[in-house]
């Protein structure tokens, strides 16, 4: 890697929030989900959830613009479980969902640690997911449509909650974990090498300051002796 190219891994990570993400209940066209994956990754969001039943992700890539080498999206089948779990972490559960009680996006204070909860444009946000959020938002409109695209709305969303981060100095210093930063330094650095850990279940290899594999040749004759460690699927 160049130095401006570590420099640049390195601000990156530096910035993620591991603390705000987004749940999408089953939006299923490939360029809004593939929109609101660009999205959370210019915001920093490390993480998203995307509710899409038995279909395959791989089928949503085409148009997201390299975006999912960058953000870790987790499929679930069902919105239940994954809003549960992010509940019992801490997280409010915020749905863009118009409502009675629904409240303009701008009042949550998207500093504490925040999920939000995106339907698809015809369906909305199903009904057991409403039953697990903590409010509803919306986003005032002036003109004849009563409704954003789905992935325009999360824009506008995550850029008020990364604007209220950012004046919190959550931006200004590394908040992933030291393992976590460490893992996705190197997978988005060595996408080589990433993959053939991963296919065979070894360990990544050490990097040097520079953030190069650290004698790489003697690790390559260790894979080839049987002596490279194994990957401990207990860490992250």
């Amino acid at each position: 890697m160049t130095p401006k190219r570590i420099a640049r891994l390195r601000e990156v990570l530096n910035r993620r929030q591991p603390d705000l993400t987004v749940v999408t209940d089953f939006v299923h066209k490939q360029r809004n989900l593939s929109a609101i994956v660009r999205n959370c990754d210019a915001v920093g969001i490390q993480r998203m959830h995307a509710v899409i039943g038995t279909e395959d992700y791989k089928t949503f890539r085409g148009t997201a613009m390299g975006s999912h080498h960058w953000v870790d999206v987790d499929t679930h089948q069902n919105p239940a479980a994954v809003l549960d779990a992010l509940k019992a972490s801490g997280y409010q559960l915020v749905a863009a969902h118009f409502d009675e009680q629904a409240t303009d996006y701008r009042l949550v204070d998207y500093t504490l640690p925040t999920g939000i909860l995106l339907g698809a444009e015809r369906r909305g946000v199903s009904a057991i997911a409403l039953e697990r959020v903590d409010r509803c938002i919306t986003i005032p409109m002036v003109g004849m449509v009563e409704s954003y695209n789905v992935s325009v709305a999360a824009g506008i969303i995550l850029a008020e909650a990364q604007r209220q981060r950012e004046a919190a100095g959550m931006y200004a210093q590394c908040r992933l974990e030291a393992s976590s930063w460490e893992r996705l330094f190197f997978e988005w650095g060595h996408p080589r090498v990433r993959d053939f850990c991963r296919e065979r279940g070894l360990s990544y290899p050490p990097l040097d300051a520079e953030g190069e594999i650290d004698n790489p040749s003697g690790w390559y004759a260790d894979v080839r002796e049987g002596r490279a460690p194994m990957e401990d699927k207990n860490n992250d």
